[in-house]
């Protein structure tokens, strides 16, 4: 089982940035894809971006020209960078990875770190 560990939540006042990152350890033949997902108090999760082995990236309509996603396939971390953030952008924000193993392919979650957006 792979362990995703996520880091650099916290408080930041509006039109702020912040930078998460997630590193992932354990036995890992390959990434294939890297996601940030958040969930808001009363909220379902949600996609934030996703960026697969080759680059590409997607995001949520509400991060789109302000969030950036990148990774690091050498040492298996994805980060996350936020800016111009919005009251709307607290959540606790997840790291997800697909990746291949030995036995082959499952899914993880990291445990969240929160992000609160607040004056």
């Amino acid at each position: 089982q792979v362990q995703l560990v996520e880091s650099g939540g916290g408080l930041v006042q509006p039109g702020g940035s912040l930078r998460l990152s997630c590193a992932a350890s354990g036995s890992i033949f390959r990434i294939n894809t890297m996601a940030w997902y958040r969930q808001a108090p009363g909220k379902q999760r949600e996609l934030v971006a996703v960026i697969i082995s080759d680059g590409r990236t997607n995001y949520g309509e509400s991060v789109k020209g302000r969030f950036t996603i990148s990774r690091d396939n050498a040492k298996n971390t994805v980060a996350l960078q936020m800016n111009s953030l919005k009251p709307e952008d607290t959540a606790v924000y997840y790291c997800y990875a697909n990746y291949n193993y030995a036995l082959g392919s499952r899914s993880d979650w990291g445990m969240g770190t929160q992000v609160t957006v607040s004056s």
